[in-house]
């Protein structure tokens, strides 16, 4: 009896025991609390709401949508106009040395008068062919001084000597006339060449050209001492002292031929030395030939006292008529063709 009672308990506490365990077995869900309504909630303005059609085919974005869509395109229009923007170059230090000596410079100020240079830009001469003349002028004297040895002894003794007798130097030097036409030819040669060195370096004709103006200037050389040979000769036909023209044009052409070997070394330092060294023997050379000059005049007039007897005018007046007057005129003729290109 009292098992019975038990079982009718078991089997009537089952319902209960099912709905409990069935009841541990479901998730828990949280249900959100029911917001109530306050009277302050109801005296706040509602939010106004746009209407939309419902026929109109533009959606409506959210604000964060918008917001996003205007931040990229103001990204990309700044891009553009970065890119767009004309790109500074970086000032370097050289710029700004310009610009302070801009600022500085009273001639590189704005408003200033502009200085123009009225000098023309000489043109690029090729100067390779000086080397060979003067190449070309030291083995012509090396070959005259080799072959001829004595009559170069003859001729600087009786340079330096003036008291030995006039008519034995003449006959020694007259024995070997070859030489006496080379060495005159040669003076003729080196003193063309130094009247062209010296319109080069003072750019005197920058304009002529060398292969015209160098064989011009040595025959000019040529024919004013060819035409005063012939002068002499003719004078001493004329007065009836053949002796004296002899022995004054011995003297000239001594002084010309001793005055064409000395030119040598001035001839190399001026054609291929700098400007300032140039100059400096250009002077040193003037002064060299200034003083030849002079000796020979010394030495014409001493000779020229034993044959004749004559006051020192008249020879100052010989002078002034046949060696200094031609000389004048011929610079005059140079300065007049290079001032104005008219002879």
């Amino acid at each position: 009896m009292r098992n019975w009672l038990l079982l009718l308990f078991i089997l009537g506490y089952l319902p209960v025991w099912a709905q409990t365990t069935d009841s541990a077995a479901a998730p828990v869900v949280k249900k959100k609390p029911v917001a109530t309504r306050t009277v302050a909630d109801s005296s706040r303005p509602k939010p106004r709401t746009v209407p939309v059609r419902k026929d109109s085919t533009r959606a409506v974005l959210p604000a964060s949508a918008r917001a996003g869509k205007d931040t990229s395109a103001a990204m990309k229009a700044d891009s553009l106009a970065l890119a767009a923007a004309p790109k500074v170059k970086p000032v370097s230090a050289y710029d700004l040395y310009l610009k302070k000596i801009s600022q500085e410079n009273i001639f590189l100020k704005p408003g200033k008068h502009r200085f123009v240079d009225t000098n023309p830009i000489r043109p690029y001469r090729n100067m390779d062919w000086l080397i060979y003349l003067m190449a070309g002028v030291l083995l012509v004297l090396s070959i005259i001084r080799l072959s001829y040895r004595k009559y170069f002894s003859d001729l600087f003794r009786a340079f330096l000597n003036p008291t030995l007798s006039q008519r034995q130097l003449k006959d020694q030097l007259s024995q070997s006339p070859f030489p006496n036409l080379l060495l005159n030819i040669f003076f003729a040669i080196a003193l063309g060449l130094y009247f062209y060195l010296v319109l080069y370096r003072q750019q005197v004709f920058p304009q002529a050209e060398p292969w015209l103006l160098i064989p011009g200037l040595v025959m000019m050389v040529a024919v004013v001492y060819g035409f005063k040979y012939v002068m002499l000769r003719f004078c001493g036909w004329l007065f009836g002292n053949s002796e004296l023209a002899d022995a004054y044009i011995f003297i000239l052409y001594l002084i010309n031929k001793v005055l064409g070997v000395l030119l040598v070394p001035f001839l190399v330092i001026i054609a291929f030395c700098s400007p300032e060294i140039a100059r400096t023997f250009l002077y040193i050379s003037l002064f060299f030939i200034v003083l030849l000059i002079i000796y020979r005049y010394i030495r014409s007039y001493s000779l020229v006292r034993q044959y004749l007897s004559f006051s020192k005018l008249h020879f100052f007046l010989y002078l002034c008529a046949f060696e200094v007057a031609p000389v004048l005129i011929l610079n005059k003729v140079l300065q007049n063709i290079w001032l104005t290109g008219n002879p």
